[in-house]
């Protein structure tokens, strides 16, 4: 009996020690995929803001690029974000959306700017896409829908064109899991509050189009794609605190002039 247990402390402490090498080696590091996922990122990045930047128009005003990259600025200040990595692109186009893709790319719609009653439901929004960038959620969306070695094949080889279409639209028009989406909006939450930023426009956006879903297909892209808009609205409106320290980011002016130009741009 006393063999056996010897026998036994014995594999267990061969086991525990493997399992301790194992850990002690850096794998990520050894096998550089850290790196290759970095790399890959930009080159996607890259590839699908130049695939619409070459379909769409791609808004550059004095009165509509300037105040969005305030709001942006306060936000990343407010929250410890490197604002210089995130690259930001406002288009024309008549959908109510905005959607992160990889490598920091923040695209806004001018149908969006132009629904936003106010400077924090469309805040709201932005918010929401930098949660989706800042927690690694655009990455992983595209690897569990495509697949790593797809991603690689497609900025190693130059032939995914086809597949920078097809994903280019599921991020742009598809919403990311049930989890993925509430773990932004909670991040979204902490954004706006540390940004004095009232959380419940958020809500108040939700709600607002939430009415008009029946319309959604046509226009209400993000709203569409993004579900139980009336189940979001009352969990932000639970997790925001009170009170809530508010500061304007924007002039009544520079508000005004920013919707009449999103929705008569020149």
């Amino acid at each position: 009996m006393k063999k056996i247990i010897l026998q036994f402390s014995a594999i267990i402490v061969v086991f525990l020690s493997i399992w301790f090498i194992i850990n002690q080696i850096q794998w990520m590091t050894l096998f550089k995929v850290n790196e290759v996922s970095r790399t890959t990122e930009r080159k996607l990045g890259d590839m699908y803001w130049d695939m619409i930047e070459k379909s769409e128009k791609v808004i550059k005003d004095k009165d509509v690029n300037p105040p969005i990259d305030t709001i942006l600025t306060r936000i990343c200040n407010s929250n410890h974000i490197k604002k210089q990595d995130i690259k930001i692109h406002i288009v024309e186009n008549a959908e109510v959306n905005a959607f992160a893709l990889p490598n920091k790319h923040l695209v806004i719609y001018t149908g969006l700017i132009k629904s936003s009653e106010n400077e924090s439901e469309l805040s709201g929004v932005i918010c929401h896409e930098l949660a989706h960038i800042e927690l690694k959620h655009v990455m992983k969306k595209l690897i569990k829908e495509v697949g790593l070695s797809v991603l690689i094949s497609m900025t190693t080889n130059n032939t995914g064109g086809e597949t920078i279409r097809q994903t280019t639209k599921m991020l742009s028009s598809s919403a990311y899991d049930r989890k993925l989406e509430k773990e932004a909006d909670l991040k979204a939450i902490e954004y706006l509050t540390k940004s004095g930023i009232n959380p419940l426009g958020f809500a108040d956006f939700l709600n607002r189009l939430a009415g008009k879903e029946p319309d959604a297909q046509k226009y209400l892209t993000w709203i569409s794609t993004h579900p139980d808009s009336k189940e979001r609205a009352d969990y932000i409106k639970q997790s925001t605190k009170s009170p809530l320290t508010l500061k304007l980011i924007l002039t009544p002016a520079s508000w005004t002039k920013l919707k009449e130009k999103a929705e008569k741009p020149d």
